[in-house]
């Protein structure tokens, strides 16, 4: 049942031409560089170390590997990371 409301919520998007982002609260990553990324929509920080950062998201959690990373500013539904960025995963 829910994959049939996110179906129809995605067509509705679509057809009105309003962001996926905002309609299905799915996160939105600027990267800069490898030295810097700024998230948006995300849910919360599961684990930090210098290594790697993991994000709660609406479905699933993103894992961000890399050295020296570090939270440079957290905000409710944003955030932005700093340090040298070598990998983006996402998992369910």
């Amino acid at each position: 049942m829910n994959k049939r409301k996110e179906t129809i919520t995605r067509a509705m998007a679509e057809l009105l031409e309003i962001p996926k982002d905002l309609v299905l609260d799915l996160p939105k990553i600027t990267i800069i560089g490898t030295n810097e990324l700024y998230l948006e929509n995300h849910k919360g920080i599961i684990g930090h170390s210098g290594e790697c950062l993991r994000i709660s998201l609406t479905r699933g959690y993103m894992e961000i590997d890399g050295e020296n990373l570090e939270i440079k500013a957290l905000m409710p539904d944003d955030m932005t990371i700093t340090g040298e960025i070598r990998a983006v995963k996402f998992l369910d």
